[in-house]
Formats: C-alpha cells, structure tokens, sequence
C-alpha cells in the first residue's frame, strides 16, 4: 500500500517538525500529527506506564498501532498531506532504545509506503527545549536524528535536509520542494 501523496516529516525531537507541521495545516495542507506525544499526554493523563521513561516497549506498540491507523485513516486521500514521522520511525525508535524489532514491524514499513522524498529536520540546540513530553537530552535527539536519517534511506527513501530558517519560511521551502 503506498500513498505517494502523503510526505513524512522526521528529525529528532525539539528540531522544528511540529511547528512546521501547525504551520502547514494552517496553509490549508492536511497533516497529521505525531502519534508519540498524543499517547504520552493520554498516558500522563490516565497515570499510565506506556511511556519512554517507564515502559519503552508499550509505548513503541501504542505508537505502531496508531501510526498504521492514522495511514490507514487518510490512505484514500487524493491530495498531499504531511504526517509527523511515519511508521518507520517507529523502527528507528526501536534501534535507537534497543527494543528487539518484530517480524511484522519489518513487514509494515514494507507494506505502508510514503512518498519516498522525506523532509528530515537537523538537530538545532538553539530551538531545542525539553517540556512534559520531551524528556530527551539534546545528545539524545542528535542521535535519534542520525538514526532515523540511516533508517529512512536504508528502506529506500530520500532523505531531503530541511535547512535552518523560521518555521514559515521552512513550510514555504518543503512546499517549493515537494516535486523537485
């Protein structure tokens, strides 16, 4: 199954993504936000454990579920839409924690497929800010952007660097970027 109107927006945590993404959304785009913060918030609201610093493994299940349901959701959209991360972030997720990657994880990035031109956000420690949600270090979101980076081009994709500039122009400059 693959939707090639549908762009993935990754990087390591605190790197602009969502911002963009709100900023996207409201220049009429279709987005569909991060799976990995809404279920911290439903966990911390419910005093659940299925979060990164209890229990890394419930949570990287909830955030698969939810990431083919969210595909699955918009998969008959005929127009682009840009998702924060992508199922195989999930993955990256998993190497970057050392949680064993199942078998049907490693079907899913197979059989959900993006539009191969993915906008990876750097790590930038001038905008990076922990909150609730964010617990990482800034060490840590280098890493996790090296990963995904190695992760995305190694099932296939191309890995576009989105350049350091202010959330609009960055939306502007995905938006010129789309077809190039």
């Amino acid at each position: 199954m693959e939707n090639l109107n549908f762009y993935i927006l990754t990087g390591g945590p605190g790197s602009g993504k969502s911002t963009v993404l709100n900023l996207l959304s409201n220049m009429g785009y279709l987005t569909v936000e991060e799976t990995g913060r809404n279920i911290i918030r439903k966990q911390i609201k419910s005093q659940g454990d299925a979060v990164p610093w209890k229990n890394a493994s419930r949570y990287t299940r909830l955030m698969f579920l939810h990431a083919i349901i969210d595909f699955e959701e918009f998969t008959h959209v005929q127009k682009t839409c840009f998702f924060d991360r992508g199922i195989l972030d999930i993955l990256g997720y998993c190497r970057l924690v050392n949680i064993p990657i199942t078998a049907i994880l490693k079907k899913t990035v197979h059989k959900y497929r993006y539009n191969p031109k993915v906008f990876l956000f750097p790590p930038w420690e001038e905008i990076y800010t922990n909150d609730t949600e964010r617990k990482q270090d800034f060490k840590e979101a280098e890493c996790t952007y090296h990963v995904l980076k190695n992760v995305y081009e190694e099932f296939g994709y191309q890995t576009v660097i989105v350049p350091r500039l202010t959330p609009i122009n960055r939306a502007q400059w995905i938006i010129e970027n789309l077809n190039k």
